[in-house]
C-alpha cells in the first residue's frame, strides 16, 4: 500500500499565484540554502522587525546551538504592531464557540489586528500589575478561546515564558508541569465546553494547588480566571483573580520591549508522560523565523486567505499554526473551541462554508473519522472557498489522502502533508504546493534549508526505498534548545544515537522511521518503536494499518502487537467500518485476506477486533498504548487523562472480558 504511484500536480491557476512555482525553483532554493545557510536564513529573518541586529548568525557547542546571537526583537510586536498601519482593520482572529447560544445559531467573536493589539496590551499591563516580569514562567490552562491567544502574546510581549497545559490534563499533570517549570502565575478559566459538557478547568487547578506535598507548587502566587462558562467559580481570596476584574481596566497601550533572540519563549511538555515531564524549550528569534517562513511558503499564504488550523493550542501545532505563524504573516486565523461532531457531525464543513475558509489544516485521524461518518455530510455544504488542504500529526494513509482531496477539496486543492515535531518547532518536510507534485501518503521533500535524510544505524544514507532512520543533519533556527532543567537528557535523547560517519558529529533523531523513494520523496513509517516482531520479522504497524484502511469498507484501523508464545508477537487489529457495513466472520476473513494480498503472509492479523470507535486523545491521536494493553488482556494502567471518550475504553474492555 505504500508503493504509491499516483502523482498530482497543482492546478495551473494555483501555480500562477504561488511564491514558488516550479520544481526547478524549489531545487534552486534548496541548493542556495545548502551552499549558504547563513545567507538563506538571514534573508528570512529580515522579513521580521528586529530592534537590535544580531552580531553572530550561528554558534555551536555540539550539539547545543544558538541562532541570531545578540539580536533583539519582540515577537508580539511582530505579530501585531507592525501590521497596524496596513492591516489594522483586517480580522486577525475569528473565534467560534461550541454552544449554539446566539441568534444566528453560533457563538462567534472577531478581533481585528487593532482590537487584538489593544487586548494584548491590556493583558501585558495586567501581567505587569501582578508582578510578572521577563524570565518568569506563566502556566496557561485554558480552553480554545480568544483569551488563550491573548495571554500567549502578552507573555511574549513582556518576555515571560509561557507553558501551555492542554485542557484535557488532570490536576496531577498540572501539578507536575507547574512544579517543574516553577510557574509564578496560572491563567485558567471557570470551565470549557466539549460536546455540550463542561470541562472543570479552574477546579482542576484548585486541586493541583491544594496539596499537602511539601514540595507542592510553592512558586505559584496568583491564579487568573477567565469567566467563560459563567458558572461562577468560588475563587480563593488572596490567590484567585477574575480576568474581568483585572484585564479590561488596564491601558490598551503598551510599549513592546526588546527581547533577546535566545530568550525562552515557551516551554511545552510532552503529553502522556509517566514520571518527570519533559519540557521542550523554544526560544524567541529562531522560532519566530521558522514559523513565519513555513506558514508563508507551505500554505502559500495570501493576504485574502481565511486560514483554519483545527489543532488545540495545548499542542505545538496550535502554538505554531494557530497563533504565531499566521499572525506573523498578517493572516486571518480561525479558532474553534468545540468538537467536530457537536452539535452535528457536519460542524467543520458548516464552519468552512460560513466563514469562507480558504486553507484547512487538520489531522489524518480526524480525516479518517470524517470518512466513517459518511460522504454525504461534506456534500451538504459549499466548500468551494477552499483552495488548499493540509494534514498534520501523523503519517496519512493514501486512501484517506484521496478521500480528503476528493470530498473536501473537490479534486482541485493541493494537499500539503507535513512532517515535523514538537522539538522541531516548525514544519520540516512538506510540498511547496505551487512547485512540488504530491503523492498520496508522502510528505514529499524537505523544505529548503532543512537537511533531512534517511540513514542506517551507521549514519550513511539508505538506498532508495529502503527503510531507515529519519534524521536532520544540520541545525535549523527553530530547533528546540534544551529540555527545561535537564540538558543531559536533551543530549542523550536526541543527539546520542546516530552520528555523521566521517566527522562523528551528532545528528538530530527523535525516533521516526522512514524511506526515501527514487524521486527523493520521504515516506514516514511512524516511530521506530511502533514495530511488531513476528517470528523474527520486524513489521511497521503503519503499513498494516494503511493496508486495512485501503479496503473500501474500513474507515479506521489501529494495529498493535500482543505477546505470543510461538511467534514472539502476534498482530491484533482494531477496526472501525464505514457506513452500513457490519462486523461478521466473513468480514474478518475478507480483511485478513486483503492484508495478505497487499503486504504478504507475514503481515496476516492474528485477530481483528471490530469497534465503533478507537480510543483517542482530544487532539485526535489514537492511544495505541491502551490498545496494546487491551490486546494483551492486562489491566489498563498509566495516564488516561487526555482520553477524549472514556466510554470507548469501557466498551473495548467489556468486549475483551466477554471474549
Amino acid at each position: 500500500m505504500l508503493h504509491e504511484r499516483r502523482v498530482f500536480e497543482s492546478p495551473p491557476a494555483f501555480v500562477a499565484g504561488a511564491e514558488v512555482r516550479s520544481l526547478a525553483e524549489h531545487q534552486a532554493l534548496c541548493a542556495r540554502a545548502q551552499k549558504d545557510p547563513e545567507g538563506f536564513w538571514t534573508a528570512e529573518a529580515r522579513r521580521l522587525d528586529w530592534m537590535k541586529p544580531w552580531h553572530t548568525f550561528f554558534e555551536k557547542d555540539s550539539p547545543l546551538v544558538r541562532f541570531f546571537v545578540g539580536g533583539e526583537l519582540n515577537l508580539a510586536a511582530n505579530c501585531l504592531d507592525r501590521h497596524l498601519a496596513t492591516r489594522g482593520d483586517k480580522p486577525a482572529l475569528v473565534w467560534i464557540g461550541e454552544p449554539t447560544d446566539s441568534s444566528d445559531g453560533k457563538s462567534r467573536r472577531v478581533y481585528t489586528y487593532r482590537q487584538l493589539h489593544a487586548e494584548v496590551c491590556r493583558a501585558a499591563n495586567a501581567l505587569a500589575a501582578l508582578g510578572v516580569m521577563s524570565g518568569d514562567r506563566v502556566a496557561v490552562y485554558l480552553p480554545m478561546i480568544p483569551e488563550l491567544s491573548i495571554i500567549l502574546l502578552a507573555c511574549a510581549r513582556i518576555g515571560a515564558t509561557h507553558s501551555v497545559i492542554f485542557g484535557g490534563f488532570s490536576a496531577e499533570a498540572i501539578r507536575d508541569r507547574v512544579r517543574d517549570a516553577g510557574c509564578k502565575l496560572i491563567v485558567t478559566a471557570d470551565g470549557g465546553w466539549r460536546r455540550g459538557k463542561v470541562i472543570p478547568l479552574w477546579a482542576n487547578v484548585d486541586r493541583a494547588l491544594d496539596t499537602t506535598d511539601s514540595e507542592g507548587c510553592i512558586t505559584v502566587e496568583k491564579v487568573l480566571v477567565v469567566e467563560h462558562i459563567g458558572h461562577g467559580a468560588q475563587l480563593r481570596p488572596g490567590r484567585d483573580l477574575r480576568w474581568s476584574d483585572l484585564v479590561p481596566r488596564q491601558s490598551p497601550v503598551h510599549r513592546a520591549p526588546p527581547i533577546d533572540s535566545e530568550h525562552p519563549l515557551f516551554i511545552l511538555y510532552t503529553s502522556g508522560t509517566t514520571g518527570k515531564p519533559k519540557g521542550v524549550v523554544h526560544t524567541t528569534g529562531g522560532y519566530a523565523v521558522g514559523v513565519s517562513y513555513t506558514t508563508r511558503l507551505v500554505f502559500d499564504l495570501r493576504d485574502n486567505d481565511i486560514y483554519w488550523c483545527t489543532a488545540d493550542v495545548g499542542w505545538v501545532t496550535g502554538h505554531s499554526y494557530v497563533v504565531y505563524g499566521p499572525l506573523l504573516n498578517g493572516a486571518t486565523t480561525v479558532m474553534y473551541e468545540g468538537a467536530p461532531d457537536t452539535p452535528d457531525k457536519d460542524r467543520f464543513w458548516r464552519i468552512i462554508a460560513d466563514e469562507k475558509v480558504t486553507i484547512f489544516y487538520t489531522a489524518p485521524t480526524a480525516i479518517r473519522t470524517f470518512m466513517r461518518w459518511g460522504d454525504e455530510l461534506p456534500a451538504r455544504h459549499d466548500l468551494t472557498s477552499l483552495r488548499l488542504l493540509g494534514t498534520v500529526g501523523e503519517p496519512i494513509n493514501p486512501e484517506a489522502w484521496m478521500w480528503y482531496r476528493h470530498h473536501i477539496g473537490g479534486d482541485r486543492c493541493p494537499v500539503v502533508d507535513t512532517w515535523w515535531q514538537t522539538e522541531t518547532g516548525a514544519i520540516m518536510v512538506a510540498p511547496l504546493p505551487g512547485a512540488v507534485p504530491q503523492k498520496p501518503g508522502s510528505c514529499t521533500l524537505p523544505l529548503p534549508g532543512i537537511d533531512a535524510v534517511v540513514v542506517g544505524r551507521d549514519g550513511r544514507p539508505s538506498p532508495p526505498n529502503t527503510g531507515g532512520f529519519l534524521v536532520v543533519r544540520r541545525p535549523w533556527p527553530s530547533i528546540f534548545r534544551t529540555i527545561w532543567g535537564d540538558r543531559e537528557r536533551y543530549v542523550k535523547t536526541y543527539f546520542s544515537e546516530i552520528h555523521d560517519p566521517d566527522t562523528h558529529a551528532p545528528y538530530y533523531f527523535a525516533g521516526d522511521g522512514a524511506r526515501m523513494d527514487e524521486d527523493g520523496y520521504l515516506w514516514v513509517m511512524g516511530r521506530v518503536d511502533d514495530v511488531i516482531n513476528v517470528a523474527g520479522h520486524r513489521l511497521g504497524t503503519m503499513e498494516i494499518e494503511s493496508a486495512l484502511v485501503g479496503h473500501p469498507h474500513v474507515a479506521e484501523a489501529a494495529v498493535v502487537g500482543r505477546p505470543d508464545e510461538l511467534k514472539g508477537q502476534a498482530i491484533v487489529a482494531f477496526v472501525t467500518l464505514r457506513g452500513s457495513h457490519h462486523a461478521s466472520a466473513e468480514m474478518h476473513r475478507e480483511l485478513v485476506d486483503h492484508v495478505v494480498r497487499e503486504i504478504g503472509a507475514l503481515a496476516r492479523p492474528e485477530e481483528i477486533r471490530f469497534t465503533d470507535a478507537l480510543p483517542k486523545t482530544r487532539s485526535g491521536k489514537i492511544m495505541r498504548r491502551l490498545l496494546r494493553e487491551i490486546a494483551a488482556g492486562v489491566e489498563v494502567k498509566g495516564d488516561i487523562t487526555t482520553l477524549e471518550d472514556f466510554a470507548v475504553l469501557q466498551r473495548l474492555s467489556a468486549t475483551t472480558e466477554e471474549e
